[in-house]
């Protein structure tokens, strides 16, 4: 049994701690928010991102976060927005060379930083992994089966978080490409979200299925550029994570495009439907295919859409009458 500190009670967290618990480990559940917390404690679920699913007495939901002292494995599942303040608020409680799974899938602003590097900046000593891969919280936490994987320039530590986590639901590979996994996980809410928009258009299976395949290719070659290995975007943190996140209304970052698809402006879409990591993701994507000289037609146009009043339908025609070009010519598969 490990004692494991998960950082951050939304539904992913949540579903992290429970399938942990569920396996016999002692586990932690941290939270900035007393009222987030005096919520789960009292109805024993989190009754407004996670109904229906129990969290036992025996998992510690508190908000005090020197829970992460002394821990075996600490679990980050904080958005994007939260990320750095959250790690430097738990630097005192942890040990340098702690093992922390990333399990958070962002980019974070203003600094372009991938999750990982915001750890790794704050806490350099600490073995750092990045958590991937098509997992929706909501079946997690039912204990349907799901497989992710864990990077690490170090593959021991992948192996490590691999051995404290995997079990019957919940199964882990290990991958070397820490770029690759990260930007894969991140840039596919961009995709989600321009894909959920196309079913708010009323747009066919034809349509969504090109702007998936497109939207893969682009974010390959983005992740090409930065270093990443090209064929880990065909793996579960780059095909996988997009399918189910381009497809399913679990997904937040499809739910608000589909809003914004029938009309509802883009901000008024991310009040409604909650943290759309797709949606500030858009500006952070766009930034960096512009730094990096990466062509990304389907990422500006979803970013000009989020915040420069962008028509979702004449994007679409501006989209399809693009210059004609090869498909194969980005050579990243």
């Amino acid at each position: 049994m490990a004692k494991i500190a998960v950082l951050g009670a939304g539904g992913w967290g949540t579903a992290l701690a429970v399938m942990a618990n569920r396996m016999g480990h002692s586990v932690s559940l941290w939270s900035p928010f007393e009222a987030e917390v005096d919520s789960v404690r009292r109805h024993g679920q989190h009754v407004k991102l996670l109904p229906g699913i129990a969290v036992p007495p025996s998992i510690t939901v508190t908000t005090d976060i020197s829970c992460a002292a002394g821990v075996d494995l600490l679990i980050l599942a904080v958005p994007s927005f939260a990320i750095a303040q959250t790690v430097e608020k738990v630097k005192p409680y942890v040990s340098a060379n702690v093992l922390i799974a990333n399990a958070g899938k962002g980019i974070e602003e203003q600094t372009y930083r991938r999750f990982t590097q915001v750890v790794s900046d704050t806490l350099p000593e600490a073995a750092v992994v990045a958590l991937s891969g098509p997992s929706h919280a909501e079946e997690v936490g039912r204990g349907v089966p799901t497989l992710l994987v864990a990077a690490s320039y170090d593959l021991r530590q992948a192996v490590r978080v691999q051995e404290l986590l995997m079990n019957e639901t919940f199964r882990l590979y290990t991958s070397a490409d820490v770029i690759g996994v990260e930007l894969g996980g991140a840039l596919k809410n961009v995709i989600a979200l321009a894909a959920g928009i196309c079913d708010g258009l009323r747009m066919g299976d034809n349509t969504k299925a090109a702007l998936m395949t497109r939207g893969l290719a682009e974010i390959a070659r983005l992740g090409v550029s930065m270093g990443a290995d090209a064929t880990t975007f065909a793996g579960l943190s780059g095909m996988g994570d997009l399918i189910v996140t381009c497809g399913s209304m679990h997904s937040r970052n499809r739910r608000a495009g589909i809003l914004i698809g029938q009309g509802v402006s883009p901000k008024a879409a991310v009040e409604q439907v909650g943290t759309v990591e797709g949606y500030l993701a858009a500006e952070t994507a766009f930034r960096l295919s512009q730094h990096t000289g990466v062509e990304m037609p389907i990422t500006e146009t979803c970013y000009r859409i989020c915040y420069e009043n962008y028509s979702p339908r004449e994007a679409v025609a501006a989209l399809m009458t693009r210059p004609a070009c090869a498909e194969r010519d980005e050579g990243w598969l």
